[in-house]
């Protein structure tokens, strides 16, 4: 279909061919054909508008929308910007979220419910365990209303593997000023600790962690253990055990606010959330190099209602993760790379259920990535992904800018199997820029037996960051529809239902 933009295009170009005076028939013939031009794109506007108005996707049971479509693609200058007013069901009072100038400077508040570490102890000097100055503050800033545990700005607190735990009174908040970090490496990590995690907030309610300070990792050390990936002789990888642990982690908690500090050079995820439900996380920068192993910026499974914003991501791996047992997630306004992208998965692992839906990407920048916007499951796995849309998403030298991958395995090992994770109702729409060319930009590799279905592309164009040859997209028993041309042209998406399709339990979450 030859769409508006392409009309104007042509209008323009019989319009101004020749000049007006070299045409050889009156001038209000000149004015008659402008108005002709005018006439045309007026009437194939209209026609637009009403095929917009007329188009749907068929819709799983009981599933409604009310998403709302912004009308720019984000730019590296204007992509900062207020959390929507239509966030998922967050916080119970997402605004008392404090603003690092909130509680700007504890140290001159003479109220009761400020919980200094270094009156309890803590030394803050970067060698000196402050372990039991944190455990004790905490004791005490959980048993009052609105209690704040406060890291001050002018030391670098060293603690050990502590796990905070509630239940608290309501609105307390873990501020962090200073730097708060945890014993450099693997060889000065208590024997008696968790290697699997650092810091843990647990059983918790309307708390907040925030401030202006640094949460620093001291990752390298991990990193570089000769079981990570290509860290051994030669560039090979030993055998482990070779856990690391996450730097921290929100477990069986809701309605949970994290903004505006940094997080650095975790070991393993810089942020983890498990079985949480009403996260706001907004204003975060996490760091750590590109080539860091396992090193996800923000992870959530079996957590609902999330929102994500106006934040910036640089790591090892994936900025975002989304695991199973995941609904309701908001993400915009995020800046990532380097990385491994936006990820849904994986999933299905050891022929496990995974359901995730309802999950929104937009006004987001991804630049310098392995990875763009990925959905992985495994062979073998059920459930299903559903509801999931991408939009106004600014490329910059990606690798595998859309891919879903079915196949996903972590060795040569995985065999074939009959069942897969269920992908229906997936939307791309307004995904522009450039891909790192040893990739196509497009790959659809969906399951031999459980054909991905109901993929939407609009406004897609990708051109190779460099040189001029456009790959061809890859598709595998996908179906979906175009609904304007993409740069690639991705005629190997399969149009209406598979015939082999049908209801099954394996598919239902």
């Amino acid at each position: 279909m030859v769409s508006c933009h392409h009309i104007l295009k042509l209008s323009i170009l019989v319009f101004t061919i020749k000049s007006p005076k070299s045409w050889n028939f009156p001038m209000k013939n000149h004015h008659s054909l402008m108005l002709l031009c005018i006439s045309m794109l007026v009437i194939c506007q209209n026609l637009g508008n009403v095929e917009g108005r007329y188009h749907f996707h068929k819709k799983l049971k009981g599933k409604t929308s009310n998403r709302v479509s912004p009308a720019y693609a984000p730019t590296p200058e204007d992509h900062i910007s207020q959390p929507p007013d239509y966030p998922p069901p967050v916080p119970s009072d997402p605004s008392y979220a404090p603003a690092p100038s909130d509680v700007s400077d504890p140290g001159n508040s003479t109220g009761d419910c400020i919980f200094d570490v270094r009156s309890f102890g803590a030394v803050g000097d970067g060698d000196n365990d402050d372990t039991a100055a944190f455990r004790a503050a905490w004791k005490e800033a959980c048993q009052v209303e609105s209690g704040v545990v406060w890291v001050p700005s002018d030391g670098t607190f060293m603690i050990t593997s502590t796990i905070f735990s509630g239940p608290c009174k309501s609105g307390l908040v873990f501020r962090v000023d200073g730097v708060l970090m945890p014993p450099n490496g693997p060889d000065c990590w208590p024997k008696s600790d968790s290697s699997k995690q650092w810091l843990v907030f647990y059983r918790l309610d309307d708390m907040t962690l925030t401030g202006t300070g640094t949460i620093e990792g001291n990752g390298q050390k991990w990193w570089d253990l000769p079981c990570k990936p290509h860290k051994g002789p030669g560039g090979s990888t030993l055998p482990g055990p070779c856990e690391s642990p996450a730097l921290i982690r929100f477990f069986m908690s809701s309605n949970l606010v994290v903004t505006g500090l940094r997080i650095r050079n975790s070991p393993k995820f810089h942020m983890k959330f498990d079985g949480c439900r009403g996260v706001l996380i907004d204003k975060l920068s996490i760091s750590s190099p590109k080539l860091s192993p396992n090193t996800d910026g923000i992870h959530i499974e079996n957590t609902k209602s999330v929102g994500i914003y106006n934040s910036v991501i640089g790591n090892g791996d994936d900025c975002i993760s989304i695991g199973t047992g995941c609904s309701d997630v908001d993400i915009e306004a995020v800046t990532c790379g380097p990385s491994h992208g936006i990820s849904i998965g994986s999933l299905g692992v050891q022929n496990s259920r995974a359901c995730v839906s309802n999950i929104t990407v937009r006004n987001a920048i991804i630049k310098d990535s392995d990875n763009g916007l990925r959905i992985k499951t495994w062979q073998g796995g059920s459930g299903s992904v559903t509801g999931i849309w991408f939009e106004n998403i600014q490329m910059e030298n990606v690798r595998n800018c859309v891919i879903v991958d079915q196949y996903y395995c972590l060795s040569k090992a995985c065999r074939n199997q009959t069942s897969a994770v269920y992908l229906t109702d997936v939307t791309y729409r307004n995904i522009k820029g450039t891909y790192d060319v040893r990739s196509p930009p497009i790959h659809f590799a969906c399951s031999d037996s459980v054909a991905c279905t109901n993929i939407t592309m609009s406004e897609v164009e990708l051109l190779p960051y460099e040189g001029v040859l456009v790959d061809d997209p890859f598709c595998w028993n996908a179906y979906g529809i175009q609904e304007t041309l993409t740069i690639p042209p991705i005629d190997c998406l399969q149009e209406g239902m598979p015939r082999s399709l049908a209801e099954n339990s394996l598919y239902d979450c």
